[in-house]
């Protein structure tokens, strides 16, 4: 599908993001890509851009909390032909809801397992938000017993109808989900650890907010690198690694670091009862599938932090950033650990205790509950 326009300035208002979820150097980037296919068809003048919206994505979980606003953000893409969304109840009336937006994608409903190979038939992109959320008192790990199974379950589905996609994990504990999504394509003999990643964006996006309002700066120009994990300590925001370079006093850093961390139980607080972070995690995993579109659309400027099978400490998963491309995970940028501060050294330390723990506690999950090829 081609979708012409007659000047740059019309990407953002396309896709109805007016505060894009992309950072300026993302935008950049995609004007730059979207200009170079315009030079490069011979069709088309030079003044009109060539979108092609060709890539199919499927939200596992669609009817929920977070799938419902993250299925509008996805149905904004220009980059989005097919739109698949799957749950186990009420999904109906969120596809014919989202399929009278004026968008080029084309939206389908799934409901149950039966139609769940019809689903996932042919995708590019498997974004999982599927699973019980948060409640007041709630931990990550109280969510394991539950959602632990609904991620196999999926995985196994992913692994049989689409292997090749790319796997966006979303479902808490991510620290534990994305190892048992891992050992399930492993089980299934189709693992490749370049396309399964664990969303962790919410974290960027939470300290990119947090700095800029506790600095004073330009939104758009903040970007504060988040490694490690998705929960509690996990989370280590590298505030000496802050775009641009800005100084912090030990208590800003102090202050700024546990409110990015519980930046998810504030919001559970302040919903009393009633949800979630699900309106911020579907925007943050709606930029995390922006940039993995643009990746496979062949943007070679493409960084997001994510979790991911990784070397870059003696841990098999952790958080930092990476660069995408066609493939998945072309390169994990390991500088981002060099130079740490005192307090980020220690906060590294004392992650990886609690991190480890949470890979192995979804490693045993996926190794006890074995699937067959």
């Amino acid at each position: 599908m081609n979708i012409s326009f007659n000047s740059q300035n019309n990407i953002k208002s396309f896709t109805g993001l007016k505060s894009s979820f992309l950072a300026k150097e993302s935008t950049a980037a995609l004007r730059y890509s979207f200009s170079q296919k315009s030079q490069n068809n011979p069709r088309t003048s030079s003044s009109a851009l060539q979108i092609m919206a060709s890539f199919k994505v499927a939200i596992l979980g669609a009817a929920g909390g977070i799938g419902q606003p993250l299925a509008l953000l996805v149905k904004m893409s220009p980059l989005v032909s097919d739109l698949h969304l799957y749950d186990i109840a009420n999904v109906k009336g969120v596809a014919a809801d989202l399929s009278h937006c004026n968008t080029p994608s084309k939206v389908r409903d799934f409901t149950g397992s039966d139609e769940l190979a019809s689903c996932l038939k042919d995708v590019d992109v498997v974004v999982i938000p599927a699973g019980v959320p948060r409640k007041p008192g709630m931990t990550r790990d109280d969510l394991f017993n539950i959602n632990a199974g609904i991620v196999r379950t999926l995985i196994e589905a992913v692994a049989d109808n689409c292997p090749d996609a790319f796997i966006h994990i979303i479902s808490n504990p991510v620290n534990s989900t994305v190892p048992i999504a891992a050992e399930v394509l492993k089980q299934k003999g189709v693992y490749n650890p370049k396309k399964l990643f664990g969303v962790t964006t919410l974290d960027v996006v939470r300290a990119n907010t947090f700095v800029a309002e506790k600095k004073n700066l330009k939104l758009i120009d903040v970007d504060v690198p988040v490694v490690g994990g998705h929960a509690g300590i996990t989370i280590l925001p590298l505030l000496s690694k802050t775009k641009p370079s800005v100084t912090f006093s030990d208590q800003e850093v102090n202050d700024l670091t546990a409110r990015i961390q519980n930046g998810g139980t504030e919001v559970v607080e302040a919903k009393a009862g009633a949800g979630s972070a699900t309106l911020s995690m579907a925007y943050a995993a709606a930029r995390f599938l922006e940039s993995s579109l643009r990746a496979l659309d062949g943007d070679s400027d493409v960084y997001e932090c994510s979790f991911v099978q990784s070397e870059v400490t003696e841990l098999p998963f952790f958080a930092s950033r990476v660069k995408l491309g066609k493939q998945g995970v072309e390169a994990i940028i390991s500088s981002d650990l060099e130079g740490l501060t005192e307090f980020e050294v220690k906060g590294l330390e004392a992650l990886k205790v609690e991190l480890k723990g949470s890979i192995e506690k979804g490693v045993a999950f996926a190794q006890k509950e074995k699937v067959t090829a």
